[in-house]
């Protein structure tokens, strides 16, 4: 599985296609398979996120997409240290936070 990311021009905040616009949240990633160079290519382009590229993925517990590689993983969640401070997007405090 091939999933984008990137980072909000707006924000910094790590960003992740979910097949028709970007979220904060990794789960909402699609697989993107082949069309990856093409999507990420279009998206800079048009000025929605910085750098996009694509990486590996799996399905993780429960059937959520996760990044393949712990590097990725922790940008998509945030610091390792201080679970106070990962980051939660599905709580919409937290995602005005990072707005």
């Amino acid at each position: 599985m091939i999933i984008l990311t990137g980072n909000d021009l707006a924000t910094g905040a790590v960003t992740w296609w979910t097949g028709s616009a970007w979220s904060h949240d990794v789960a909402d990633a699609a697989d993107v398979g082949d069309q990856a160079d093409a999507i990420a290519a279009r998206e800079e382009a048009a000025r929605r996120v910085n750098v996009p590229y694509a990486i590996q993925a799996e399905i993780g517990p429960g059937g959520i997409v996760r990044p393949a590689h712990i590097k990725d993983r922790i940008r998509g969640l945030g610091p390792t240290v201080r679970p106070d401070l990962t980051l939660k997007p599905g709580d919409a405090d937290a995602v005005r936070e990072v707005i």
